[in-house]
């Protein structure tokens, strides 16, 4: 089945609070993309953002954003009383206020936890059940709050740290009323979000989900379960991950994520792994692996290094986590994210898994013919973009590209001007061989560089686009509409 899908992710929607939202807007979203004859609503990572805001260094990769829901449908749900002059109403409608949201929006949860609290007793209890993980997850976050929001390698009681159960009992006790907040935090962001994907899969419509391959180096991931990074004593990296020196990098990407232990982690069965496979297999229908080429090899850098120059590769788990997946997850539904540098061990993994790999049109119109990401050259098993959350819009590419590169552009895509680029990417991505054919929203309405979700290697001033009220019409999604079936993409079904 061809299928295509928007990218858009939730804090980008329009609506109140000052950041997209898991209420109103989000349902009126899946309805355009049902009338638009989409398929797929690709999301962003969903865990607590921490520093810089980048939902790829999340506080907790198997925990939602609190940030994300909508006050509005606690209301409804009759689980908080909201008072006129209450709720936080931005000046810019174009840009997420994280602070200022953040700080509005954590106040009315906290008194909706206070006014639901006990009537949601019983609903928390199987939820907490259920999901082994939030109890560590929520003592964590009250701690680091205790603590002044430093890293948890940082923190000043090493007992704390160090997760010694003597602590461990005493902070529990004295912060009771913090971590049952935290909790609640996440079986609401859990029944909203559980809410929003029915509706979604009731209109035919599966949800696209995105999983960084590396947890965050100050997360409840890392301090929960150390025996699992290439960490010190007392919680410091020994080597991080990154990629090399390139084209576009001379110094290479330094992300700071401590690694896996994988040889620790394949004795032990891949047990973390599962447990995180089968999460995201929870949240969503489909799941688009970050940075998958690390599973084949890795780039490891010592902890403490300038930059990525120092760097080495190293061979990763390959086939024999994907076989541990497949037998004890079978059916997961999984996209692999294989751009940078692949090798025959990288090709061979993905080959043998069977999953899907990933072509970004905007790389097409540099080298030759044999260039991967043109559309002759894209095969069946692909999901294809006009462009991903780490590129510049397709407008704001065309003011970047050089001469050469817009002339073949121009070849391929058949734009006439600047103004058509964008339509032009969007339609020779939905024509192209591939299964899978996405497109950033932003790519849909045209928009140009401000609109750009994220500047790779840069902290501060991303993630923070949102869509305009009313930018997703009914022409636009008759358009959208128009074009799925020529292209053969199928539409769903109410």
């Amino acid at each position: 089945m061809r299928q295509s899908g928007i990218l858009m992710h939730i804090s980008s929607l329009p609506g109140p609070d000052g950041v997209g939202s898991l209420g109103r807007e989000a349902f009126e979203f899946a309805d355009f993309l049902h009338d638009a004859g989409m398929t797929i609503w690709q999301v962003l990572p969903m865990g607590p953002t921490g520093y810089g805001e980048s939902p790829y260094q999340s506080t907790g990769i198997f925990a939602g954003n609190p940030l994300l829901i909508s006050l509005d449908r606690l209301a409804e749900e009759g689980l908080i009383k909201l008072k006129p002059g209450e709720r936080f109403e931005p000046a810019d409608l174009k840009r997420v206020d994280y602070d200022e949201a953040r700080a509005h929006k954590m106040k009315l949860l906290r008194a909706g936890f206070s006014q639901s609290e006990g009537s949601l007793k019983k609903e928390i209890g199987r939820f907490e059940e259920k999901n082994g993980w939030v109890r560590g997850f929520a003592l964590f976050t009250a701690l680091k709050q205790r603590f002044g929001g430093v890293k948890w390698n940082e923190w000043p009681d090493k007992g704390a740290m160090r997760r010694d159960p003597k602590a461990l009992r005493r902070y529990e006790a004295e912060l009771d009323e913090e971590v049952r907040f935290h909790i609640w935090c996440q079986y609401i962001f859990d029944r909203q979000w559980s809410a929003l994907k029915a509706y979604c899969n009731g209109l035919g419509i599966s949800l696209f989900g995105d999983m960084p391959i590396y947890a965050a180096e100050d997360s409840a991931d890392a301090w929960l379960h150390p025996e699992v990074f290439q960490l010190s004593r007392d919680g410091q990296p020994k080597r991080v991950a990154g990629v090399p020196p390139d084209y576009f990098s001379e110094d290479g990407q330094l992300w700071g994520n401590p690694l896996y232990r994988w040889t620790w982690l394949r004795f032990h069965g891949y047990g973390w792994w599962v447990d995180r496979m089968a999460r995201m297999a929870q949240l969503y229908d489909i799941i688009r692996v970050d940075h998958f080429i690390g599973f084949a090899n890795y780039y490891s850098i010592p902890h403490g290094a300038p930059n990525a120059r120092g760097g080495k590769w190293v061979v990763g788990p390959g086939k024999a986590l994907f076989k541990t997946l497949k037998r004890r997850l079978p059916g997961l539904n999984v996209v692999a994210e294989d751009l940078g540098e692949v090798n025959d061990r990288v090709r061979r993994l993905i080959a043998w898994t069977g999953y899907p790999g990933m072509r970004v049109l905007q790389f097409a119109f540099g080298g030759d013919d044999t260039n991967i990401h043109l559309p002759a050259n894209v095969t069946e098993n692909t999901a294809y973009y006009t462009g991903t959350h780490d590129n510049f819009t397709a407008r704001a590419w065309s003011e970047t590209a050089s001469e050469a590169e817009l002339a073949r552009a121009a070849q391929v895509t058949g734009f006439k001007s600047v103004d058509e680029i964008p339509w032009a990417f969007v339609r020779t991505v939905f024509a192209s061989k591939a299964r899978i054919a996405v497109a950033p929203m932003q790519d849909i309405l045209g928009l140009g560089e401000e609109a750009t979700m994220n500047h790779p290697g840069t902290v501060g001033g991303n993630w923070l686009w949102r869509m305009q009220p009313g930018a997703a019409t009914p022409a636009l999604a008759e358009k959208l509409n128009a074009l799925n079936k020529e292209c053969d993409r199928s539409e769903p079904k109410r």
